[in-house]
């Protein structure tokens, strides 16, 4: 049976003034109110100070060549694709070492056509294949066999998809209705919808910038935005016309965890404001210009401290001053898992030659050639 939550647009004005107000979760977090457009001091940390970081070298052969696209980590596995869509989903385990290559692109019903996301569900020794195009979820199990398919009756236009729970998905629904977009959380047996997640807002707005190029008129919007990222057992809903951000919790309760001001409805040019990574003491997260560049000023706001800044995080694993964009970082749905980061081979060869590396970091780097695979820095939660 299909369940429809809405979240009320009353606690929006509640929240416009309850920075330091604190309602009851997981984590007993408070309700936090950011000013996007505030001057917030400067701020300096280094990632290890206050995250665990993981480097894995992928092995590389003639039949594993990959590129940088981590689809998803797991207890066992690493996921990767290629960038041109080759079809090719390429599955290592946590070490590194290369365990299989599977190729199930066609037409046929039992295949993808592209593969917009992958999700693997170890324990029920599933992946399950979103498939945008022709609006279907493909499951197989581990070594590429099909088993189902979770195709919707209604108009599915995923583009993000992960874990939520043992029997579902949580996917983000771009089809508007009466002005509204959905986080959709789905069965995993059948796709049927457990739970749609609506965040009314005023009006949507558009993230993309038209442009014209050649008598061709074209749009982009910015990088590396993230409508879904986890927190623990939390996964944070993000819609960008929305002033709230929301913490959707096991039950598929909703909890308010950022306000924003002034209102996204009310700025010109607009400023929207996307999270990025929750540990257990630091908010990070972006506002966004929407102008040429799309210009972010980089936010942090520190739990024990009770305080923004605008930050700006060092690798420790440098000689120098490397900076991390948190931004860039792929959330990873996993408990003792927050991120990763794809780090390229060129990259590493170039930093080690000129001294720049340090540690387990610097000993991988003297082993790569330009052939490599990629190294994934896996960016984990303190124990």
């Amino acid at each position: 049976m299909k369940h429809t939550l809405t979240i009320s647009v009353t606690i929006l004005f509640i929240l416009a003034g309850c920075g330091g107000c604190k309602q009851s979760g997981n984590q007993n977090d408070e309700w936090i109110t950011v000013d996007v457009t505030a001057n917030y001091p400067k701020k300096e940390l280094i990632l290890q100070d206050f995250m665990d970081v993981e480097y894995i070298p992928l092995e590389t052969n003639e039949e594993f060549v990959c590129q940088d696209l981590v689809l998803d980590i797991t207890k066992n596995s690493i996921l990767l694709r290629n960038r041109p869509g080759d079809g090719n989903i390429f599955i290592f385990d946590r070490s590194g070492k290369a365990l299989r290559k599977i190729n199930r692109k066609g037409q046929g019903a039992e295949e993808y056509t592209v593969y917009m996301r992958i999700i693997i569900d170890e324990e029920r020794g599933e992946m399950f294949v979103l498939d945008r195009p022709v609006s279907r979820i493909l499951v197989y199990d581990l070594d590429g066999n099909f088993k189902r398919s979770l195709k919707q009756d209604y108009i599915m236009n995923f583009s993000y998809m992960y874990n939520f729970d043992e029997g579902n998905l949580i996917c983000r629904d771009y089809v508007e209705r009466k002005g509204e977009q959905s986080f959709m959380i789905l069965s995993k047996q059948d796709g049927s919808v457990t739970k749609e997640i609506r965040v009314p807002v005023k009006e949507q707005i558009t993230m993309a910038i038209e442009f014209e190029l050649d008598n061709e008129l074209y749009n982009t919007i910015p990088n590396n935005y993230n409508p879904i990222i986890p927190y623990v057992d939390n996964r944070i809903l993000t819609d960008q016309s929305s002033d709230t951000v929301y913490a959707c919790q096991p039950g598929h309760t909703m909890r308010p965890v950022i306000a924003r001001t002034p209102s996204v409805q009310s700025m010109n040019p607009t400023v929207f404001l996307f999270p990025s990574l929750f540990t257990g003491r630091y908010y990070f997260m972006d506002a966004v210009k929407k102008e040429d560049g799309f210009p972010a000023t980089h936010l942090m706001y520190d739990k024990e401290k009770k305080a923004f800044a605008r930050y700006t995080v060092y690798n420790g694993d440098y000689t120098g001053k490397t900076s991390v964009n948190i931004h860039n970082l792929t959330p990873v749905i996993n408990p003792g898992i927050a991120a990763c980061l794809s780090l390229q081979p060129a990259d590493l060869i170039r930093d080690y030659e000129n001294g720049k590396l340090k540690g387990r970091l610097k000993e991988i780097a003297a082993g790569l050639d330009e052939e490599s695979n990629p190294v994934i820095m896996l960016v984990k939660h303190k124990k």
